[in-house]
């Protein structure tokens, strides 16, 4: 195998309603909120993971493509593919995502399928420049604080009050990730079903809360890749 290119797909996420991806702060703060948000603990911003990102496509993608259910619910394998619907858009989430380490993949696997390394190199996404510039003008915080809570449908009050840190709509964020190409590649077959991901992620949610209204995000890419963005079907012909 060999490694032929490189591709850097860059460009904003914009946020069109709050977002919460959780910290794991289990520290008890006075007058904090129960549910912050993952910040850079050197600069106390919010940032995007990109495990979050990966995590959230290759899940949207195994659901478009029928996987979900041979994989018993589990990240789509090596090991499920012969009863994959398709084979070739299967295995060209596997080229993009890679195989777990549970699939124990052998030199031969790796030349007879293509697979090799993972083609997707996801980056944290920092506020941008100019958003954070913006807020810190009009000495605005970062994050907003969403109270929640439970209505008894009987008595009609509310019960178990809870907060949820959020990043407020129209946060922007930069984004960036690399395809890494290798010889034989089917570059626009890998491109497409990245794409394919993205536009599914902007019709449903990243991060928690999604039914309730969170995190609904949209994809503003450099380039021609924001206009095959633009006119992709994901519910069309994938890959």
């Amino acid at each position: 195998m060999k490694l032929q290119k490189i591709i850097d797909v860059k460009g904003k996420i914009q946020l069109l309603s709050g977002l919460h991806i959780g910290g794991g702060d289990e520290e008890m703060h006075i007058g904090g909120t129960d549910n912050p948000v993952i910040k850079n603990p050197h600069t106390n911003k919010p940032y995007i993971p990109g495990s979050s990102l990966k995590g959230k496509l290759r899940s949207l993608l195994e659901w478009r493509l029928g996987l979900v259910g041979i994989s018993g619910g589990k990240p789509f394998g090596l090991s499920h593919l012969e009863r994959a619907p398709k084979r070739e858009p299967a295995l060209a989430l596997l080229q993009l995502f890679g195989v777990s380490g549970g699939d124990k993949l052998t030199e031969e696997e790796a030349e007879q399928y293509g697979l090799g390394f993972t083609r997707l190199a996801f980056r944290d996404c920092e506020p941008c420049a100019e958003w954070l510039a913006a807020v810190e003008n009009r000495n605005l915080p970062l994050t907003e604080t969403k109270y929640e809570n439970c209505i008894n449908r009987i008595s009609g009050t509310a019960e178990n009050p809870r907060n949820f840190e959020r990043v407020p709509a129209g946060a922007e964020f930069d984004f960036s990730l690399s395809l890494r190409l290798l010889e034989g590649d089917d570059e626009a077959r890998l491109t497409n079903l990245l794409l394919t991901g993205l536009r599914l992620l902007e019709l449903d949610a990243l991060g928690g809360s999604g039914s309730r209204g969170y995190g609904r995000v949209r994809f503003v890419l450099e380039g021609q890749l924001q206009q095959q963005l633009e006119v992709l079907d994901p519910f069309g012909e994938t890959a």
